[in-house]
């Protein structure tokens, strides 16, 4: 039986949160999930610079072979939208020099996947993400919760090939 591993992103420049789940026959499994942080004090650059490391070293651990990301969407907020378009920029970049392949998801996308609704709410979703992956309780922080929900929309919209 074929064993995959992806990996869900939500990125954020405070915050971008990582999960790790596996695919093997028609089933999933979780491994881990988490969360790279960067110091609001940090100039700009470096923050990008520690999320592009920290992504890396997960890379670097669980050598996924696919990866999960919400499509950015602007809210009434552009200053944060901003950062978590760079965010997303520095991800996509690791993932595309790993060869790594992405797959995007709207947010109604991630919720019709995971819950079987679109407009699901937070909670729904990560109840949801708790189910799926036989958790004893909700991920946290919710940053990782979103991230292991970009995974599992990935295995679950997408044949993953070695």
């Amino acid at each position: 039986m074929t064993r995959e591993i992806c990996i869900g992103i939500d990125p954020g420049l405070a915050s971008t949160g990582w999960g790790i789940v596996e695919k093997y026959g028609n089933r999933m499994k979780y491994h881990a999930h988490g969360i790279v942080s960067t110091p609001a004090k940090l100039p700009h650059q470096e923050r990008l610079l520690m999320i592009f490391r920290g992504i890396n070293e997960v890379l670097d651990e669980w050598k996924p072979v696919a990866a999960g990301m919400e499509t950015l969407y602007f809210a009434k907020n552009v200053s944060s939208a901003m950062g978590v378009a760079e965010a997303r920029g520095v991800v996509t970049l690791a993932l595309s020099l790993r060869g790594i392949e992405l797959g995007e998801y709207t947010p109604h996308g991630i919720k019709q996947a995971v819950v079987g609704v679109a407009r699901a709410d937070k909670n729904q979703v990560q109840q949801a993400v708790k189910l799926l992956l036989g958790l004893p309780e909700v991920p946290k922080p919710d940053h990782a919760a979103d991230a292991l929900a970009a995974a599992i929309t990935r295995i679950n919209t997408a044949r993953l090939a070695i």
